[in-house]
């Protein structure tokens, strides 16, 4: 039973990866072909966010609808909220980072993982080198993977404060992202249009980074390490308690 198990959490890792590839193309084209458009396929120009017709609040909620896409897939592939999360963690990991292997190949563009990138536009818009989010997407898949594949049971305790951590680095990697139009929002939507990055803070990126390694590590070490599987008894016993 427990093989019989362990096959089908792979089988559904697979088809969720499988996903994920398949969406990177689509929206690998779908950038292209917007890119072509308004001359920007090298998004680090001058005038990076031109404006034609409506097309900027309909690329808003096409990054919207993708997020969701995302998410929907990885609720149906899990059996519990953590595997949930876990499968959209994988989903969205493998789809930023064939998003950009599919440019290159479509393109050429971009040239190297050092290339500054518009990231997102919601609720400003992030800049950053491309190794930043892929940095960030390996994180999600090894996590993603640990949390859909591994049963361990967990403190409640523990798990707060390696979250608190996990999210003091997410704001931080947000601040560093838009950074610069945060600074250029007092100019008005057109200054934040304008706004290009000079310099990316790659040390306190690097530190956000570490903090949301956090929950990596954490669950890596409760399944790997021996002293974790001696207190199994005791995150059960004391998750317990609180559900009582």
């Amino acid at each position: 039973m427990k093989m019989t198990q362990n096959v089908e959490t792979w089988r559904r890792w697979w088809l969720v990866v499988a996903y994920a590839v398949a969406m990177a193309w689509v929206e690998s084209a779908v950038v292209y072909y917007l890119r072509t458009m308004i001359d920007r396929i090298n998004p680090y120009q001058p005038n990076p966010l031109p404006m034609i017709g409506g097309m900027g609040p309909v690329e808003m909620v096409r990054e919207l609808a993708t997020l969701i896409m995302l998410f929907t897939v990885g609720a149906l592939a899990g059996r519990n909220w953590r595997a949930r999360f876990g499968y959209s963690a994988i989903a969205f990991g493998v789809w930023d980072i064939f998003y950009y292997v599919f440019l290159n190949l479509i393109c050429g563009w971009p040239h190297s993982l050092g290339e500054w990138d518009l990231l997102f536009l919601l609720p400003l818009p992030w800049w950053g080198p491309v190794w930043a989010p892929v940095a960030i997407s390996l994180l999600m898949i090894a996590w993603g993977t640990l949390a859909s594949q591994f049963e361990q049971a967990d403190s409640i305790r523990q798990s707060r404060r390696v979250w608190l951590l996990n999210f003091s680095g997410i704001i931080i990697a947000l601040y560093v992202f838009m950074a610069d139009c945060i600074h250029a929002r007092h100019g008005g939507v057109d200054a934040i249009r304008m706004a290009l990055p000079q310099h990316f803070n790659s040390t306190a990126f690097c530190a956000a980074l570490i903090l949301m390694a956090a929950p990596v590590i954490h669950l890596g070490w409760q399944i790997w390490s021996p002293i974790s599987k001696e207190d199994d008894v005791v995150a059960i016993e004391e998750f317990e308690e609180i559900c009582k």
